[in-house]
């Protein structure tokens, strides 16, 4: 039965008219910070630079991979996922600020600037030490320590709002390495030295754009001793001054004095140097520039896929599985997999094409496949069968054939 229009009214709740002092708006919050404490933050000049696309590109393209806890059969392949509290941090959310894909994400970007990240169970069931243990939440954390059985991470802890150093076990710890190290993060790497030359970049261009004029005044007579210095001086500064006090920036020199001007673009290689790192860069990650700004067609798109994005999810999912999962867990057919749809390169003129052969090859049903372009099951029974309805007369035919005694019969003429 139906609440009444009164009860409705007592028992509804508005966020600004029902406020209790006792309890919100007293309790103790803890500190308070303009923008988000807890956000991933680039280091080593990557946040200024072309870097910070190439990143948030393969981040993005790592979190649209979906990482599941799953039951495997004996031969290896997947059966359903598991119902746990570590299927819910990789499918629904991580901890209390990010969902399983924004984990996924900071977990990528902070992997690729840092060249090594941890990923950490913040909250578990019992002590990870002990023995078999439930992952409820995870948390990036950055490594500034090393140890032979532990490292020192700096997590973000929720309940103060600070970053914080702790001491975890590697057992108990995922440590992923950035697959592309030796292209992003070694000390000579192409990605280092792109970075470099981009900073020189940018300091060259800040000199340009400066409110310097850069001036030599050529003045009518040689300056040698001491008396002639200082005259220079006192001339340079009351030139300055000139400049200083008027409006539009004008001074006047006397006739006999000349202005050399020093503020001309000087012409070096450095540009082409940052265009051929890039270049280079782009080559031995498997990035175009299509990728970039979201013009490459479906074959570039599959080649990066498989070969820049894919080795970021298994080295994910390999460290997973084997620090979160115990050794009977994995006997008994537990497993972190990753899976991409394939679908989603897919333009819509080839999805009717591809429909019919997943159909006919008995690989999809027609409620799986209107289920991956949006649309509702149908409610058919034969929608939900997987079998070849080009071949459903010549089934229906053969059963007709046979008699009750399971013997062929000849068909009527």
């Amino acid at each position: 039965m139906n609440d009444s229009i009164g009860s409705r009214f007592k028992k509804a709740w508005n966020i600004f008219f029902n406020k209790d002092p006792t309890d919100i708006y007293r309790r103790d919050w803890g500190e308070a910070f303009y923008s988000r404490p807890d956000r991933p933050r680039l280091t080593g000049g990557n946040e200024r630079s072309i870097i910070t696309a190439i990143y948030n590109r393969i981040a993005l393209d790592v979190a649209s991979i979906d990482f599941r806890h799953v039951v495997l059969d004996d031969q290896g392949r997947y059966m359903k996922d598991r119902n746990s509290p570590l299927n819910d941090c990789l499918t629904l959310r991580a901890n209390l600020d990010q969902t399983s894909r924004a984990f996924i994400q900071d977990l990528t970007m902070s992997m690729m600037d840092e060249g090594c990240v941890a990923a950490v169970p913040v909250d578990t069931d019992v002590n990870p030490s002990t023995g078999s243990f439930d992952v409820l939440s995870l948390r990036t954390g950055k490594i500034v320590e090393w140890h032979p059985s532990a490292v020192k991470v700096k997590l973000y802890n929720e309940r103060t709002g600070r970053e914080e150093e702790v001491m975890v076990e590697k057992l108990t710890t995922g440590i992923i390495e950035n697959p592309f190290y030796a292209v992003m993060n070694a000390r000579n790497s192409t990605m280092q030295r792109l970075v470099r030359k981009l900073n020189l970049l940018d300091v060259v261009d800040d000199k340009l754009g400066s409110s310097k004029l850069d001036l030599i005044i050529q003045l009518p007579y040689v300056v040698k001793g001491d008396l002639k210095k200082k005259q220079a001086e006192e001339r340079r500064q009351a030139l300055e001054k000139q400049l200083e006090g008027s409006k539009l920036g004008i001074g006047y020199i006397d006739g006999t004095e000349k202005v050399t001007q020093l503020n001309r673009p000087i012409e070096n290689n450095l540009l082409k140097q940052v265009e051929y790192l890039t270049n280079l860069l782009f080559s031995q990650l498997g990035i175009t520039q299509g990728i970039l700004d979201h013009s490459a067609d479906e074959n570039t798109m599959n080649n990066y896929i498989t070969r820049t994005v894919e080795p970021f999810a298994a080295a994910i999912a390999d460290e997973m599985k084997f620090k979160f999962l115990t050794k009977t867990a994995r006997t008994q057919g537990q497993s972190i997999e990753y899976f991409r749809d394939p679908f989603r390169l897919i333009p819509v003129s080839q999805m009717a094409e591809i429909g019919d052969k997943m159909r006919r090859n008995e690989i999809m049903t027609s409620n799986e496949i209107r289920q991956k372009i949006g649309m509702k099951p149908n409610k058919d029974q034969r929608a939900d069968e997987l079998a070849n309805p080009n071949l459903a007369k010549s089934k229906e035919a053969e059963a007709a054939l046979l008699g009750q005694s399971g013997e062929p019969q000849e068909p009527p003429e």
